[in-house]
């Protein structure tokens, strides 16, 4: 918890026909990302969705937004990471986005699928922050160049195993850094990870 703006990461599995009753959520930036199965969505602002693998879910719930989430399959479970971020605005009309980025993302590269632009790639929230996924065949490397002096980086190995300036990270390991300008990766088998960049100070 509170890495910077980062309030909290979670590592959800939910099992069949379970899932989180409607409960509140306000001033908070809330991003989900399915890695396997179907979650059903519904709010009190009229939204009543399915998010699957590919899909990227952004929620700002500002002003205040009640929110029920539930495993839609009824045989398996549903896997996904739900990110909590501290807005840059308070009270903010509580607003609701969706897309997918699946057959878009490319391979042994990194893929923006969020920033504070609304006209720039993947959904947009309220911080300055910019979160990247990656999909890296093994021995690939990458660089990631720092979009905003100050920030820091909070970066999740999905699948697989990399070293980030020669610190070696598994599977579901996280590892934050700052005071930096720019990490390198080295995958050193199939990986999938996230990067997210955030302001260090709420």
């Amino acid at each position: 918890m509170n890495f910077g703006v980062l309030r909290v990461l979670n590592d959800d599995q939910v099992a069949a026909g379970n899932g989180f009753g409607k409960h509140p959520h306000d001033n908070m930036e809330i991003i989900s990302i399915p890695l396997e199965g179907d979650l059903e969505h519904k709010d009190d602002i009229g939204n009543e969705t399915i998010i699957r693998e590919g899909d990227i879910q952004v929620m700002s719930a500002g002003t205040g937004v009640f929110h029920s989430e539930y495993n839609k399959n009824e045989n398996k479970d549903v896997k996904f990471l739900q990110i909590w971020l501290f807005p840059n605005k308070r009270n903010v009309t509580p607003r609701y986005d969706q897309i997918s980025i699946k057959g878009q993302t490319k391979k042994n590269q990194l893929n923006q699928i969020l920033s504070p632009n609304k006209n720039d790639e993947g959904v947009w929230i309220h911080q300055d922050a910019w979160f990247h996924i990656g999909n890296f065949d093994k021995s690939k490397t990458e660089t990631y160049q720092l979009k905003k002096t100050g920030n820091g980086i909070y970066l999740f190995v999905i699948e697989g195993n990399i070293t980030v300036d020669n610190q070696k990270l598994e599977r579901r390991d996280g590892f934050g850094l700052w005071d930096i300008d720019q990490i390198s990766i080295n995958a050193e088998a199939n990986s999938k990870l996230l990067i997210m960049e955030v302001p260090m100070t709420i």
